[in-house]
């Protein structure tokens, strides 16, 4: 029934979102009279910000997990994300679907877990942070926006939350097992009052965890951070060119009002209401696009067009991801049970090679 009332839920701000509120900004028939009038120039504009929006899923990745390849990587992140946008939990479903793939290709369970872990913070991270840089220099550029004022104050507090439990976490060994053990009695609170059982980890797993995070840390935090920016920021270069294509000229919405927007958007976004954020990300960005003075049927036209290429490319190729990954096995995938290090061979393996090294 939960489950029901949930999609139930969700269902209605979708339907509610394409067939009362978005008309009310702008009628559908000057929506499509605005995007079927696309010259090729800027329809091959669109299709590279979109290539190049598909091809920053990848890095990150490949920086969390060592010896993860582009393909597989970008595999992974295809059908996780698809998933997103037809199941509600938002991202958790993708995080869950993520694992379930790396695990079942052979990668190690520690590395996977570090792997969903670090991605997903330097992720939320990016996406609380994003509305507090875009209040900073809406405001010393003159601009205003009480929306986004809000936003970053809350995503200020977030974001100080999260990167201070993340920081706390690994600062020290008894530092990490008190955080572990402390998390661990408030989930098993929470899965008994829904009479579900203890979780299976405690202040030791934090222990563990710490010991992983700071030796990938040392030496990938900045590919982490910048692939993560990278992979963040194409997507906003998809909004700006879908702005710019459908007549939102620079003197209606700047590019740092439209970043201020976009920010806004990935926070609403975020929040695990519909999957992936419909409904809610379209009313919120188009009401901030409207206000920063986009003219109606542009800004409703840009926003459904940046939501269409930002989602279907996905669907597609999670959808073919999906089909095949079990089929697939990346070469650099380690045995499960193998050391830390994703793709290193085991003891057994060396001696083998060293024996047939010495007969030769």
């Amino acid at each position: 029934m939960k489950r029901g009332l949930a999609a139930g839920v969700g269902l209605a701000v979708i339907l509610g979102t394409y067939i009362f509120v978005l008309p009310q900004f702008a009628n559908y028939g000057d929506v499509w009279a605005a995007v079927k009038d696309l010259s090729w120039r800027w329809i091959a504009i669109l299709l590279a910000t979109v290539a190049l929006n598909i091809a920053t899923f990848a890095p990150p990745w490949m920086a969390a997990l060592p010896g993860l390849r582009f393909l597989p990587a970008l595999t992974v992140t295809q059908a996780s994300t698809a998933s997103t946008y037809l199941a509600p939990g938002g991202p958790a479903v993708g995080v869950g679907l993520s694992a379930a793939i790396l695990l079942d290709w052979g990668f190690n369970a520690g590395a996977v877990t570090l792997a969903v872990t670090l991605t997903g913070i330097w992720n939320q991270l990016a996406i609380l942070g994003f509305p507090i840089v875009a209040f900073a220099v809406l405001t010393l550029t003159g601009g205003n926006g009480a929306a986004l004022q809000t936003a970053a104050a809350l995503g200020l507090v977030a974001f100080l939350g999260v990167a201070g439990a993340f920081g706390a976490t690994i600062a020290s060994g008894p530092m990490a097992s008190r955080i572990g053990d402390f998390a661990a009695r408030v989930a098993n609170r929470l899965l008994r009052l829904v009479r579900r059982g203890p979780v299976a980890w405690d202040g030791r797993s934090f222990v563990r965890f710490r010991a992983r995070a700071i030796g990938l840390l040392r030496r990938r935090w900045h590919v982490l951070t910048l692939t993560t920016l990278a992979g963040q920021l194409s997507v906003f270069l998809v909004l700006l060119a879908s702005l710019r294509a459908l007549g939102v000229a620079p003197t209606e919405v700047s590019a740092i009002e439209a970043f201020a927007a976009w920010s806004l958007a990935r926070v609403i976004g975020s929040l695990p209401v519909t999957p992936g954020g419909l409904g809610l990300v379209e009313v919120g960005l188009t009401t901030v696009l409207v206000g920063f003075g986009g003219n109606r049927a542009g800004a409703v036209a840009s926003v459904l067009l940046y939501r269409f290429l930002t989602i279907a490319p996905t669907l597609l190729l999670g959808a073919a991801a999906a089909a095949s990954w079990r089929r697939y096995r990346p070469r650099t995938a380690n045995r499960r049970g193998a050391g830390a290090g994703v793709g290193a061979s085991t003891p057994r393996r060396k001696r083998a090679r060293a024996a047939g090294r010495k007969r030769r």
